[in-house]
C-alpha cells in the first residue's frame, strides 16, 4: 500500500525541495497587518537543498530562492513593529495537500505537523483526519525546525521501504521525546507577545546584554539559560549540545546534527554554521534557516541547533 509523507513548512523542507523527494508540503501562514503571506524561500548551497542525514553543507555561497516573501523584507517589516503573528493553515489548505496525494495514487498519508505542545495546527489535523475513514494518519511527533525536517525524512525512507502508514505514525511517535532543540535569541519579546515560552522563560530579561538560551524538550519552550552577549550564548549552546549528543549516543545509538538561524545576513549563517562544525568535527550537519512563522517568534539574529536519535 503506498503511503504519502506530508508535513507543513515548518520543517524547513518547501515545495521545491518537496517535489524533489517526494514529500508533500503544506505551506505555513503568517500574518503581516492583516494580509496573509506564503513562504516559500530557502537558503540553498549552489541551488541544493539541505540533504538528507549524510549530507555535508559548505556554506560558501548562499542565496535566496521563492518569490512572496524574502527574509529581508519580513525582518524590515518586524524591525519596523509591524503586527506580525504566524497562523495555522487553513482546514481547506491542509486537506487541499492531503487530497492531492489521493490524487497522485496514494493510498494512505502520514502528516507530520509541528509539535501540538507549540501549535494547535496538530489537533486540528487530527480532527479532520476523522474524515478520511482510516486514511491519513497524522502523528504527533513532537518537533519543530531541523528535528521535524529529520523526522519526516526518515518517516518517508520508511514509506519507501514498504512500512505502513500506522507502522510510521507509531514509530514516530514512540521516538518523539528522543529530541532536543537549544535556541538563542536576541530578545524575548516576540514569544512573551505570542506566548509561545513559558512564565519561567518569560521572566529572564535581556537588560544590560543579557540573552537567553531556550530549550525545547518535548512539548515546552522554556527557559534554560541567561548569558551576557551573544558570543558567549552561542558557546554555552554548543557545549550544551554536546553534551546532550553524547547523552542520545549513549549505548551506540546513531544521531542527527542539525543547525538553524534567522539571520538577516548570509555571513551570519556561514558564521554560525562554522562554529557548529568546530565544535562537531568531522560530523555530518544540516544546516536550515528559521522559516518566518518561527521568525515571528524568536525575531531576527536567534541561532539554535536540534539533535535527534536516528529511529533506525
Amino acid at each position: 500500500m503506498r503511503t504519502a509523507i506530508i508535513t507543513d513548512s515548518n520543517s524547513g523542507i518547501f515545495e521545491e525541495e518537496g517535489r524533489e523527494r517526494g514529500i508533500y508540503i503544506v505551506p505555513m501562514p503568517v500574518i503581516i497587518e492583516g494580509k496573509t503571506y506564503y513562504e516559500g524561500l530557502r537558503l540553498s548551497q549552489h541551488g541544493r537543498p539541505c540533504g538528507p542525514p549524510g549530507d555535508r553543507l559548505s556554506m560558501t555561497e548562499v542565496y535566496y530562492e521563492g518569490t512572496d516573501l524574502t527574509h529581508e523584507e519580513f525582518y524590515q517589516m518586524m524591525s519596523e513593529r509591524k503586527e506580525i503573528f504566524s497562523s495555522q493553515p487553513s482546514p481547506y489548505e491542509v486537506m487541499e495537500v492531503w487530497d492531492k496525494a489521493f490524487m497522485d495514487g496514494y493510498e494512505t498519508v502520514v502528516y507530520i505537523p509541528m509539535s501540538s505542545g507549540i501549535s494547535g495546527s496538530c489537533q486540528t489535523a487530527a480532527a479532520l483526519a476523522g474524515d478520511y475513514g482510516g486514511r491519513v494518519y497524522v502523528a504527533d511527533n513532537h518537533r519543530i525546525s531541523v528535528t521535524q525536517r529529520f523526522s519526516v525524512l526518515e518517516a518517508k525512507a520508511m514509506a519507501e521501504k514498504g512500512c505502513g502508514a500506522k507502522e510510521i505514525k507509531e514509530a514516530l511517535e514512540k521516538a518523539a521525546y528522543e529530541s532536543l532543540i537549544y535556541v538563542g535569541v536576541e530578545t524575548l519579546e516576540h514569544l512573551k507577545r505570542s506566548g509561545r515560552v513559558t512564565p519561567a522563560g518569560a521572566a529572564i530579561g535581556t537588560v544590560l546584554n543579557i540573552k537567553p538560551l531556550l530549550v525545547i524538550e518535548g512539548e515546552r519552550l522554556d527557559a534554560f539559560a541567561k548569558v551576557r552577549g551573544t558570543k558567549k550564548c552561542k558557546e554555552r549552546l554548543l557545549i550544551q549540545m554536546k553534551e546532550s549528543a553524547d547523552r542520545l549516543r549513549e549505548g551506540g545509538a546513531q544521531i542527527h546534527i542539525g543547525a538553524a538561524g534567522s539571520f538577516v545576513e548570509p555571513e551570519e549563517h556561514t558564521e554560525w554554521l562554522e562554529m557548529v562544525q568546530e565544535m562537531f568535527p568531522g560530523e555530518e550537519i544540516c544546516y536550515d534557516p528559521l522559516t518566518i512563522s518561527i521568525g515571528c517568534h524568536v525575531g531576527a539574529g536567534a541561532f539554535g541547533m536540534g539533535i535527534s536519535r536516528r529511529m533506525y
